[in-house]
């Protein structure tokens, strides 16, 4: 059992945890919570680490052994458990403070594979509905955006460099399950892409408020593109003049604006309801 947080495995997690950077130079991030180590796939998992309080539990020790892939054995102690689980490693409830990015740990933390998705991952089905966010930094509206996505069926989300990282800590915990289940992919050149997605006949229609039309009054069933801005100065005129249209959402009162996440929620909804009223 791991007991100090002079580790070096600890101290990776704790610069993992912290630095794009470092999770992007290994190909990992990290995963907190027991719901994400349920729902985490287990070819993935390159690390598991528990805590003493996290063991006590019969229910939280067959989770383990089933997780990785071991039959439980009745009354098999702690040290025989781990003994068997290569990837699995103990570390006391200190450590497991340190080791965590929230107040409350609740024991259990993974270091997951990044998965790798490419734009065509997004476009096998019929009808493929996409949002592309252009420089959102609130780690707790991507993870709310990407959790929304997969609510409403969506095909993926693309992304400007400038966005916060999808493995930032607070954006994992925003997602809520939803980063193992929605493709995602940051682009380089994302005029170009839109120029691609446009030639596959995917109207990209942009959140704005000037020269717009109300999102209620436009068709999705097609499949679309939408375009999310900054949440302080919503989208560059360069990637507006990439859309089709531009779409608002009414709104009455002095409100100038939506939240990021909210706005783009109403617009994934209304395409999710549009097609599932067609069915």
């Amino acid at each position: 059992m791991i007991t100090s947080t002079g580790n070096k495995k600890v101290k990776e997690i704790i610069q993992l945890q912290k630095k794009a950077s470092l999770r992007k130079a290994r190909g990992v991030y990290v995963t907190e919570g027991r719901n994400m180590f349920s729902e985490a796939e287990p070819a993935r998992i390159e690390q598991v680490y528990v805590s003493e309080r996290f063991l006590q539990s019969f229910a939280n020790r067959r989770l383990l052994a089933d997780k990785l892939g071991m039959v439980y054995r009745e009354g098999e102690d702690l040290p025989a458990l781990l003994n068997r689980c290569s990837i699995g490693e103990a570390v006391s409830d200190s450590v497991m403070a340190a080791m965590s990015d929230t107040m409350t740990p609740q024991g259990v933390l993974c270091v997951m594979r990044q998965p790798q998705y490419s734009l065509e991952d997004m476009l096998k089905g019929p009808a493929p509905r996409l949002v592309f966010l252009e420089d959102l930094r609130d780690p707790g509206n991507l993870g709310t955006i990407m959790r929304t996505a997969e609510g409403a069926g969506m095909a993926g989300i693309l992304l400007s460099r400038g966005c916060v990282d999808m493995y930032n800590p607070k954006t994992i915990r925003s997602t809520m399950g939803s980063l193992y289940r929605v493709p995602f992919l940051y682009l380089d050149d994302p005029k170009e892409t839109l120029r691609k997605l446009k030639e596959r006949n995917l109207p990209v229609y942009g959140a704005a408020l000037d020269q717009s039309v109300s999102y209620e009054t436009l068709s999705y069933r097609n499949g679309c593109v939408f375009l999310i801005g900054n949440e302080a100065r919503g989208l560059s005129k360069e990637l507006l003049e990439m859309a089709d249209c531009g779409v608002r959402i009414p709104m009455e009162g002095k409100v100038e604006s939506l939240n990021a996440a909210v706005a783009a929620a109403v617009l994934m909804y209304e395409s999710y309801r549009q097609i599932v009223s067609e069915n």
